[in-house]
Parts: structure tokens; sequence; C-alpha cells
């Protein structure tokens, strides 16, 4: 992995973690959730013009990506009803690049390196140490934790698809551009059925969190897509999940809920798994 597709996947990781924040603070979050995915959906709409379509080979995990990724949209908004920002994400995140190591491992053939191995762990160790944080271990919520593990089984499940979709698709753009217009479009339209007068009222209250979400969230999948197709799945996903430490600081001076070593420990980890996972040897 080159350091160019190493600082995008720092970008889209910073972006993500943008757009969960949002989901996080800003009202009823299936609410939030779906005005943000359609947003995403219509600036994906824009860019059609501009990209080819993903080859009919790749139709069938474009299908099936979108149904998890619907999931994950409800699974997600439903653990931070329970559980802090700072408690939700990383479990999420930290549970899915081994899940992605081993799953590219089966369906893909793909090997990384015992070194790259090794950093993969650090990563998600580093990451999932920030649930510990400020003591905070024994109190988190029991629904919390399920709902953010079901959150991270959907990770890691669509992050595969998606790689071997979108090297099958020839137009990797075209692949991420149409995953982003169709699981915006379905989780939009199953939460106006559930939510109707919740999401009137955050389109007309906080139209700006929509699109500002929705631009944060396209953007950073695409960023991912793209680095799928180029590179290690097992890498991206745990390069990904560094976006825990931006959310660490979200978490910490925007939502105010709490700062102490763990968070040290998980960066220190995270930084020597960054180091490590790039290993070809």
């Amino acid at each position: 992995m080159n350091y160019d597709v190493t600082l995008l996947i720092l970008l889209a990781a910073a972006l993500h973690a943008g757009w969960n924040a949002l989901i996080k603070i800003s009202g009823d979050r299936i609410a939030v959730m779906a005005v943000v995915t359609l947003a995403g959906s219509i600036l994906s709409l824009f860019a059609l013009p501009f990209v080819d379509s993903p080859d009919t080979a790749s139709w069938p995990l474009l299908a099936l990506s979108v149904l998890i990724h619907t999931a994950y949209h409800f699974f997600l908004p439903v653990a931070y009803d329970h559980g802090d920002l700072g408690q939700v994400y990383p479990i999420a995140r930290g549970s899915a690049p081994i899940l992605v190591t081993l799953g590219a491992f089966v369906f893909a053939g793909e090997y990384v390196s015992q070194t790259a191995l090794v950093g993969i762990l650090c990563l998600a160790v580093g990451v999932m140490a920030l649930t510990l944080d400020g003591g905070k271990a024994s109190k988190i919520n029991s629904k919390a934790m399920v709902f953010a593990l079901l959150t991270g089984v959907c990770i890691a499940s669509y992050t595969v698809v998606d790689g071997l979709g979108a090297r099958q698709a020839e137009s990797v753009l075209g692949f991420a551009v149409w995953l982003t217009i169709g699981n915006g479009a379905v989780t939009f339209l199953i939460a106006l059925i559930w939510k109707r007068n919740e999401i009137v009222a955050v389109a007309r209250n906080n139209p700006l969190t929509g699109i500002a979400g929705g631009a944060m969230q396209v953007g950073a999948y695409w960023i991912i897509v793209y680095a799928l197709a180029v590179a290690p799945m097992g890498m991206v996903s745990g390069l990904r999940e560094t976006s825990v430490l931006f959310a660490a600081l979200i978490s910490t001076f925007l939502l105010k809920e709490g700062f102490g070593v763990w968070r040290f420990v998980s960066a220190g980890l995270v930084t020597f798994g960054l180091i490590l996972s790039r290993s070809r040897g």
C-alpha cells in the first residue's frame, strides 16, 4: 500500500468520524441517518454523468452491498440511542478489521504478511481500548453493545462484498456511485415509513446537517471503495478504523463525553498498528 492510498484512507477516516458525530448529536438518529443518506444519494446522482456504469458481473454484489449497508444504517443509530459515541463507535469499528481480514482470505484468497496481521490486530485492539476510556467499561449499556457489534458485522460484510464488487466492476468509481445512490434511497424509503414526521422535522430544522453529513458520507466511502480495489482489504479496513481517533477527539472536546488514559493507550496501539500493517514482510 503506497503513501497516497494511505493518506486517502486517513482522510476518509476523518470524514467518517465527522458524519457519525452528526448522527449522534442532531436529533432523532434514524431520521437524521435517513436525511444524511438521502442527501448522499442526491449528491451521487450529480456524479453519475462523470463515471462509467459498473460491469454487469458486479451487479449481484452491488445489490447485496446495498442491503448490507441499509442494515448498517439502522443498527448504527439504534446503537447511538443506547450508548455514547466514544463507546459505540470503537466497538463497531474495532470489531471489523479482523473479520474483514478473514473474509478477504476466504472469499478472495487474499493474504497479508504475519507482520501486517500483527499490525491489524494492534489496530483493532487499540480501537476497542477506547471503550475503557474514563473507566466507563462497566457502564456500557448491553443494548448499545449488541447493536454496536451487529454494526461491526455489517461493516465487515460490506467491506468484503464491496472489495470484490469493485474489482469486478471495471469502473471502481461507477460501483461506488451506484452503491451510494442505492443504499441511500433504500434507507430513506424504509425510514420514511417508520419516521415520517421526524424526518420532516430534521429536514426542516437541520437542512445543513443533511447536506454536510451526506457529503462526508459519500466522499468517505468513494475513497474507501477505490482503496479496496487497489489494496488488501484487511489493511484498508484496519487503516480506516483510525477514524476512532478522530471520533475520540470529537467525543472529548465537542460532546464532552470524558477523557482518560485509555485514549493515550489506544493512540499508541493504533500508531504502532499503522506502521506494522503497511509492512510487506
